[in-house]
């Protein structure tokens, strides 16, 4: 949107509403440069299904995905970028407290309109702090009996990063699956370490059928047992939701 400004004699006033690149239903942002997902290589243990979601509705809103692995633990972050190899998303390891990999993120971030997501405590205000230390935001912690993070972020904030020239939006959470438009046949499209698979069935949603490739690539490595695992979860889930739907 292009808009003049008020002044001291006249009010302000919209002059052109420009076109959308692209928008989220949930959280309401729109004209995303990159949607950053971070996740923990120690604690909390990483909730890669909430990844796969958040990669999917990234993908599926045309948003650029990468994929930030914080309190680096070498052998722990090594096993999470595997995961996530074939998928598409830029994968950079850093801590936030140390400052290992943060040139890395400015680089990533500078000059772009970033969302920020991932679970409670992974780090993501601390990184936020490393970053532009004079936003001094409030950090997470963890629940000592759950080892899970407690919210701090309670409503969708955008935070000017000046010293790399970029904007965070920081958001509280996300409704995915619930919100987008996608039957289960269109789950695989987004896959992309599925691409260029010729299975026997032209329809084969890659998981009862005879003759899949991506069952077979699986087996033999190629494809990360986690990740297709979690990706018959997320189309059984479709499928359910669409069967409610129908009933």
């Amino acid at each position: 949107m292009r808009f003049t400004p008020p002044g001291e004699v006249v009010s302000g006033s919209i002059e052109e509403i420009l076109p959308r690149k692209n928008q989220f239903a949930r959280p309401l942002i729109a004209n995303i440069d990159l949607l950053l997902i971070v996740l923990s290589a120690e604690k909390p243990p990483a909730d890669l299904l909430l990844v796969d979601k958040l990669l999917l509705y990234g993908l599926k809103s045309r948003v650029p995905v990468a994929i930030g692995i914080n309190k680096t633990d070498a052998a722990k972050s090594a096993a999470l970028a595997g995961e996530y190899a074939g998928s598409g998303a830029q994968v950079v390891a850093f801590s936030a407290k140390d400052g290992t990999g943060l040139d890395t993120v400015r680089r990533l971030l500078q000059g772009k309109f970033t969302c920020l997501a991932g679970q409670s405590a992974v780090g993501k205000s601390t990184l936020l702090n490393a970053l532009c230390p004079s936003l001094s935001l409030e950090t997470g912690e963890l629940s000592k009996k759950t080892a899970r993070g407690r919210h701090t972020t309670r409503y969708s904030e955008l935070l000017p990063l000046r010293e790399i020239d970029a904007v965070v939006a920081d958001t509280p959470g996300f409704s995915m699956l619930e919100c987008m438009d996608l039957e289960p046949e269109e789950l695989k499209t987004y896959y992309r370490e599925f691409h260029g698979a010729a299975c026997r069935f032209d329809t084969c949603l890659h998981d009862k059928e005879p003759g899949c490739v991506v069952k077979e690539r699986v087996v033999s490595g190629q494809i990360p047992a986690g990740r297709y695992e979690r990706y018959i979860r997320i189309l059984h889930e479709l499928e359910e939701r669409r069967n409610k739907r129908y009933d």
